[in-house]
């Protein structure tokens, strides 16, 4: 019964106006699935048959980051609901669908027979990552966003008496994010410049950097066999830190000593702070590769990456790639 308590009052303003054959499961739309319009202004709906509950906000309002706990986005109905963010329940005498709500300029039918406008309240948006996991490497992706909605102090205006309902629960409204993360690094692709920066690149605008390296990580002496040199991931050392770009990416960007300005950086994920042969740690293989020559293979173990308070992981072993050093004679 709980569920159908937020919107008892709402049901009833409707029985006062209308038929009287609303009841209140209803107008209950919390477990129904919502679906969305874009144009100038988001529309976020649900529907019954000949019911509609809709939702109208800016386009920036779902962000693409976990909310914190138990602190959701808050957003204002206000402006006697003729502010950016708007609820409205709409009765019809027909069956309704999503083009009839979404469409430019609205069907003669069904028509119209109820609405109702909230002139103030609380919209509260608790996000959180969807998240698929690959059992063989135990990776995550994270491929798009949930939100849940709950709108508090609902006040309407009936026949000019303000009433208002504690609590409507809208529900969830799935997003899928606007960029894949791109982690198809080739292994060749790796390098080290003269400040000690390890990268890696791909040319459709993405990159892996390791900063401030453990001197002890990279030397011109062969590791012996299965005894790789490790170090952990730090904010201070071994920093690691994937960030993605607005457009292609090449060589010619890294070993800069004034970063260049194209292409622009469009997000930035930072390698969460490891503990010694458990996660977050990096493994370095030396090979001889001729004379003098040293190949470098550089492995993230049990890495988890974080923008926010999004994370994902990068799976057991992730190869970042592999690089040659000449030692002197």
């Amino acid at each position: 019964m709980r569920k159908y308590a937020s919107l008892l009052l709402f049901a009833l303003l409707l029985n006062g106006c209308d038929d009287g054959d609303i009841t209140v499961d209803q107008i209950d739309f919390e477990t129904l699935t919502a679906s969305s319009c874009t144009a100038e202004n988001l529309l976020v709906y649900k529907l019954k048959s000949q019911e509609s509950l809709i939702l109208q906000l800016p386009e920036d309002t779902f962000t693409e980051d976990a909310t914190a706990v138990d602190d959701p986005d808050i957003f204002n109905i206000d402006s006697n609901g003729n502010g950016s963010y708007r609820l409205v329940y709409r009765g019809y005498d027909g069956t309704i669908a999503g083009t009839d709500i979404c469409n430019l300029i609205p069907p003669v039918t069904p028509r119209v027979i109820d609405e109702w406008y909230a002139k103030s309240g609380r919209i509260e948006i608790t996000t959180s990552p969807t998240v698929t996991s690959n059992t063989t490497t135990n990776s995550t992706t994270i491929t798009g966003y949930n939100h849940n909605i709950v709108i508090k102090n609902v006040t309407y205006a009936v026949n000019g008496v303000d009433v208002t309902v504690p609590e409507i629960k809208f529900g969830d409204f799935a997003t899928t994010i606007e960029n894949s993360l791109d982690l198809a690094f080739v292994a060749e692709n790796a390098d080290r410049c003269t400040s000690g920066q390890i990268y890696n690149f791909i040319t459709s605008g993405a990159a892996l950097t390791i900063d401030d390296v453990d001197a002890s990580l990279i030397q011109n002496s062969a590791t012996p066999l299965n005894a790789p040199r490790t170090a952990v991931i730090s904010s201070t050392t071994n920093k690691l830190l994937y960030r993605v770009y607005n457009s292609t990416l090449s060589k010619d960007y890294f070993c800069k000593t004034t970063t260049p300005t194209t292409p622009t950086l469009r997000e930035t994920w930072a390698g969460v702070d490891g503990v010694a042969n458990v996660s977050g740690y990096i493994e370095v293989t030396t090979t001889t590769g001729g004379s003098n020559v040293f190949n470098h293979t550089v492995v993230l173990k049990n890495v988890t990456l974080a923008k926010g308070n999004s994370k994902f992981k990068l799976g057991d072993s992730f190869t970042l790639g592999t690089f040659s050093t000449i030692a002197t004679p």
